[in-house]
């Protein structure tokens, strides 16, 4: 790695490293079950930006995590929460009195005053812009950065490829405020083209699950390290009256179950047990539990391995600190070789 390109990638990723306060404006993705203490304040430690995934927590539960967290790191990290989650607010004001510097918000649009409570608690809110039209919505209603993710990504996806976005959102509202890519990135050199298209930085999942230092079981990290590409696939949408957002992971006899699932609670709308609000948590807690067994108990039939198409890139475990230094070096490498072709 040279010096030059060291500097290059420093200065572009200058903004996003400002904004969230590290070294490296690279965010590990909020994973459920995985993105917790332990990785996160690796992660942080290690000089990128760590996320806990509250998921389907209690404000009880994410109280402790980011006490756990705060424990292990003195540097700053963030903590992502669902928007559909019925205790929002509640979660909001655990975040606020713990100082947590950073939410991200996901899963939806952010329910009205989600945006107020939090700066007004003082930390900055991320939001996930799926298109470019929600992207500009968002920057009206006063989100301190976004992340664009593309299907490639692992877990919920939206429908449109993280290249596409890019080439839509970036030229529109890079210069308004900072933009994180994400979906399908799994080397240096494409951190390095993002950022020349005007991205502050990066966020990935999928790379940092097999990390030393992930509490994922050592079956769910195998089933990481033999996949391919073509294995993480898109989960399909059965009854066009329940809006299932798709969740891409690898194929397995869980993948069929959530085609069960979908029918078993179409049937409930059908007969008026649930409303479509209850319909979707109901996907959601599956979603949760299922991930459960697998992450935690090692189930990797019949639990969700959950991850993104850029799974083949991930060859060994390997501490957090070899994996952000690896992705620095080949970012560095990239656009010091692009300034020696120009």
């Amino acid at each position: 790695m040279t010096d030059a390109g060291r500097q290059r990638l420093d200065a572009l990723m200058a903004r996003g490293s400002a904004l969230l306060g590290s070294e490296v404006a690279i965010l590990c993705g909020a994973m459920s079950w995985v993105s917790e203490r332990n990785l996160v304040s690796a992660v942080s430690n290690a000089g990128g930006f760590g996320l806990i995934a509250c998921g389907a927590m209690t404000p009880e539960l994410l109280d402790a995590e980011i006490a756990g967290t705060k424990a292990l790191t003195t540097r700053p990290f963030g903590v992502n929460l669902i928007t559909m989650h019925p205790q929002l607010f509640d979660l909001i004001a655990v975040c606020a009195k713990h100082a947590v510097t950073h939410i991200v918000l996901a899963g939806g649009l952010p329910p009205k005053g989600s945006i107020e409570a939090i700066k007004d608690a003082g930390a900055k809110v991320i939001c996930f812009a799926p298109a470019l039209s929600l992207a500009k919505k968002l920057h009206r209603s006063g989100v301190n950065a976004l992340v664009i993710e593309g299907m490639e990504a692992g877990g919920h996806i939206g429908p449109v490829a993280t290249s596409v976005l890019a080439q839509e959102i970036l030229p529109e509202l890079a210069s308004e405020l900072p933009i994180f890519v994400a979906g399908g990135i799994g080397r240096g050199e494409t951190i390095a083209a993002y950022l020349e298209m005007g991205a502050a930085g990066v966020q990935l999942g999928t790379r940092f699950v097999c990390a030393t230092e992930s509490i994922a079981h050592p079956a769910f990290k195998k089933a990481f390290l033999r996949a391919n590409a073509r294995d993480a696939i898109a989960s399909v949408q059965i009854d066009p009256r329940l809006p299932v957002i798709p969740v891409r992971a690898l194929k397995n006899a869980g993948t069929e179950a959530f085609t069960a699932k979908q029918r078993e609670v179409a049937q409930m709308l059908d007969e008026g047990k649930v409303d479509m609000g209850q319909a979707q948590l109901e996907i959601e807690h599956y979603w949760a539990g299922a991930l459960r067994r697998a992450v935690i108990d090692g189930d990797v039939e019949n639990g969700s391995l959950m991850a993104g198409q850029s799974v083949g890139m991930v060859t060994s475990e390997e501490p957090v600190a070899d994996i952000i230094a690896t992705l620095v070096r080949e970012a560095a490498g990239a656009l010091a070789s692009r300034r020696e072709l120009a």
